[in-house]
């Protein structure tokens, strides 16, 4: 969405490392721990847009609920700029919850029917009194937020049911944007809207990043969109983070063989653009009550041994002669690196189905 897929952020805004989170749950009679997030680590660069993907359940919003301080974590860190937000109280805290906001997916159901829209954008301003003093500078804020995302100024008395679908994820965008914040957790933000006015609010986006130079967390199961508007992507499957890299990379040479299954189930258009081959797994999402050991991935891996059950893999990625090396990626400029979690990964795009073969 921003310009960094050729030009590396200047500074990290966001720097996760080995976050775990845990939660006690009722099954047959007693309680087990479901492991939401085992070890996640990531970094968001500023102006950066990561994408977040993966099937329903793998933790991508038990993810952005921790970095909201909605959960806390049982393991590992969060910097925001160096900050640990966790360990933050009073006027401290509510100065960083002015710096990471959230916009949500479904544009009915996050906005209040009984206010007006001007009085949902404007609700932030209650809680952080000191940023804009007087109703005056309250009202010019409105409208600059209302422009922003284009509105009307004369929109803020109307209610979110006088709204499109498009209009009324305008309004929870400019509300999000109101506390002028550093990181944008997008959740689905366009998987409700029709196709046309998702590409209107994707282009607002992308039109936002590059003037207030906010940076984006942006999940979504719809790849076409992740591809179109991220710098970087992170594949989640049960709680892992299992391949990471520029987005073109993980796109056009995915290494781990999940990844390469979702690159094949994605639906296009355009027939140029399908998949050589179709990869169609085996089996069910394992419960994150009893993941299998190992590698979580094995149990529906086409290209699963022995090692792959009783030993978790590190990470591999793609060396400067085409080979395959090992190492766990760093955070910080060096998890640009194209990296994914498999004793076996992909070797080229032909095995992923990409390409034909040969």
């Amino acid at each position: 969405m921003s310009t960094n897929e050729t030009q590396a952020p200047r500074q990290n805004v966001l720097e996760v490392q080995e976050l775990s989170k845990s939660f006690t749950v009722s099954a047959g009679g007693g309680s087990r721990q479901l492991k939401a997030l085992d070890g996640i680590s990531l970094s968001v660069g500023k102006g950066e847009t990561l994408g977040l993907v993966g099937e329903s359940g793998c933790g991508k919003s038990t993810l952005a609920r921790t970095l909201m301080m909605l959960e806390t974590p049982d393991d590992g860190t969060v910097r925001f700029d160096g900050q640990d937000p966790f360990a933050l109280k009073g006027k401290e805290l509510l100065a960083w919850r002015r710096r990471v906001q959230m916009v949500f997916q479904d544009p009915f159901a996050s906005l209040n029917a009984r206010m007006s829209a001007g009085q949902i954008i404007s609700e932030p301003f209650a809680t952080h009194k000191d940023l804009y003093r007087g109703s005056a500078a309250r009202s010019k804020r409105l409208n600059v937020l209302l422009d922003l995302v284009g509105l009307r100024s004369t929109d803020a008395y109307k209610t979110p049911q006088e709204f499109s679908g498009g209009q009324r994820q305008r309004i929870g965008i400019a509300r999000a944007l109101a506390l002028d914040p550093d990181l944008l957790i997008l959740d689905e933000p366009v998987s409700a809207l029709d196709l046309s006015v998702q590409a209107q609010v994707l282009n607002l986006l992308n039109e936002l990043q590059q003037q207030l130079g906010v940076s984006y967390i942006f999940i979504s199961h719809d790849l076409s969109v992740v591809r179109h508007v991220t710098d970087r992507v992170a594949v989640m499957y049960l709680g892992r983070i299992i391949e990471t890299g520029v987005t073109e990379d993980v796109f056009d040479r995915p290494l781990h063989p999940y990844t390469a299954a979702l690159m094949s189930a994605s639906p296009k258009l355009d027939p140029a653009m399908r998949p050589a081959k179709r990869i169609v797994l085996a089996g069910e999402l394992p419960s994150p009550l009893d993941p299998p050991s190992g590698c979580r991935f094995r149990t529906r891996c086409w290209k699963a041994e022995d090692i792959c059950a009783s030993r978790r893999p590190d990470a591999a990625g793609p060396a400067a002669d085409g080979s395959i090396s090992l190492g766990m990626p760093a955070i910080g400029p060096a998890e640009r690196a194209h990296m994914a979690e498999c004793h076996f990964p992909i070797s080229s795009p032909a095995e992923a189905g990409l390409v034909p073969a040969g």
